[in-house]
């Protein structure tokens, strides 16, 4: 049998909800309804529905403020907006959609053509629905501060899994106005990451993400943040990362996301859509106190349960200098899989030459460590 879709209709005069209301049923959708924006944000949260159709002019919370809180939640960040006010001017409209809405319609509009908007949307969603089914692996890279590696360490993973392993790989930086990629290659100019976030949600697709990646000489389709620090501000887009995660899963078997850390503005966004975390720590002693609250924060999140975690250690000191593994272990309460040993000249030679880590001396000590955490991937997607 098939389910009646669902749509949230928020507006705070009883008049005007129950007309919709009415319609909407008549159209064979299960309506719900919420006369403010916070009983509107809690309903959307539990009953997920498929589409949100909200008025802009309510008291205390307004359709612009739910709008942007629906969609810096990952459990709302995609969820199709129809905002449907009485404001009708141009900045108006052009605040609706900064909000985040993907549809701005405004009244009085005939009752044929807000079905007719509901009925497009919830056609785009179910569109990207079944994009989604043949979805890849996500793996997560991060850390607990900065400075570890992240960033080189979801790069080279990509390059093994491509050239050791042959599978179809691609890799994304989430960074806007901090790209490790564009230095490390020796590129500039390059912004595929910035372009998506500057499109609405409803935009994004797999075809509009293919032609923003950038094929690299290694064989891994590369999606590059821009370099330029006044772009930053872009990484709260936190409904266009729930849209480009949701979509890129679609044209690789194993997507490697290049998170950072905790700290980045869309952290539960990535948490939400990817199947394995590799946690890259340190043994230092700070590093390991922040390794271990990150690891307690992903396990609320299942990861090392119902999801992969891989903890993996960086040493960039002499050994004399750190604690072993053993200890480490012992102190974050976690197994590590993969060290990776200091390997300063190889590093000197890939900055140099703006070539990645991975191709300095083929069969080395550190292409070896890559390939071992390539292998552990592949054993996951396996299990």
């Amino acid at each position: 049998m098939h389910m009646a879709e669902t749509i949230l209709i928020v507006d705070d005069e009883p008049d005007t909800l129950q007309f919709i209301s009415i319609y909407l049923r008549s159209q064979g959708y299960q309506v719900f309804e919420a006369l403010d924006g916070k009983t509107a944000l809690a309903m959307a949260r539990e009953r997920k529905p498929d589409l949100i159709v909200l008025d802009v002019m309510m008291p205390e919370m307004d359709g612009l403020e739910v709008a942007r809180r629906l969609r810096s939640h990952p459990d709302t960040a995609l969820t199709p907006i129809l905002m449907f006010t009485a404001k009708s001017q141009t900045q108006d409209k052009l605040s609706g959609y900064d909000a985040g809405a993907d549809i701005y319609l405004a009244k009085p509009s005939h009752p044929v053509e807000l079905n007719a908007n509901v009925k497009a949307l919830l056609a785009q969603s179910k569109a990207r629905k079944v994009a989604k089914t043949e979805k890849g692996y996500m793996v997560g890279v991060i850390a607990a501060k900065g400075g570890l590696g992240v960033s080189s360490i979801a790069l080279n993973s990509a390059i093994s899994l491509t050239n050791r392993f042959k599978k179809k790989v691609i890799a994304m930086e989430t960074r806007p106005g901090q790209s490790s990629w564009q230095d490390e290659l020796g590129v500039s100019g390059i912004a595929g990451l910035d372009q998506l976030l500057d499109m609405s949600p409803n935009e994004i697709h797999p075809g509009v993400i293919e032609k923003q990646l950038v094929s690299h000489l290694l064989g891994v389709p590369l999606l590059f943040a821009s370099n330029r620090v006044h772009d930053a501000a872009a990484a709260t887009a936190v409904g266009q990362y729930a849209a480009i995660l949701e979509n890129i899963s679609a044209l690789a078997e194993i997507v490697i996301v290049d998170i950072g850390t905790i700290f980045h503005p869309a952290y539960e966004v990535f948490t939400e859509f990817c199947d394995e975390m590799i946690l890259i720590t340190e043994p230092q002693p700070l590093s390991v106190r922040l390794t271990k609250n990150l690891l307690a924060n992903l396990q609320e999140r299942k990861f090392g349960g119902m999801k992969a975690l891989t903890m993996i250690t960086v040493n960039r000191v002499l050994s004399g200098m750190s604690m072993p593994v053993s200890k480490l272990e012992e102190k974050i309460g976690y197994p590590i899989s993969a060290g990776f040993t200091p390997v300063p000249e190889q590093a000197f030679m890939s900055a140099d030459r703006n070539i990645p880590l991975y191709t300095i001396q083929p069969g080395s000590q550190i292409v070896q460590q890559f390939d071992k955490l390539a292998e552990i991937i592949l054993k996951h997607i396996a299990a």
